[in-house]
């Protein structure tokens, strides 16, 4: 079942921000690079697979994130599979 909605990349990032704990969420933006985040790691990174996976109905994987460097390149990504 694919959404009938336009993607949103204020909305997306609004998502991914939500998955940290201790980031201050206002400071993560289209730009950030979220490998260099402090709280980044493999159990974030699963936990972005699962939102992409929950909120988006898109299949992302690992090699989706390590070819990825801004918060807007995972957008981009699942942008173009829910299109």
């Amino acid at each position: 079942m694919r959404y009938s909605f336009v993607m949103n990349l204020e909305q997306f990032i609004e998502n991914f921000a939500d998955l940290f704990d201790e980031t201050d969420p206002d400071t993560i933006n289209a730009t950030t690079q979220f490998k260099d985040l402090e709280e980044w790691s493999s159990l974030l990174a699963l936990s972005v697979i699962a939102m992409i996976d929950e909120e988006y109905d898109v299949e992302f994987r690992g090699d989706d994130i390590r070819g990825s460097n801004t918060v807007e390149d995972l957008y981009n990504i699942v942008k173009s599979r829910v299109e």
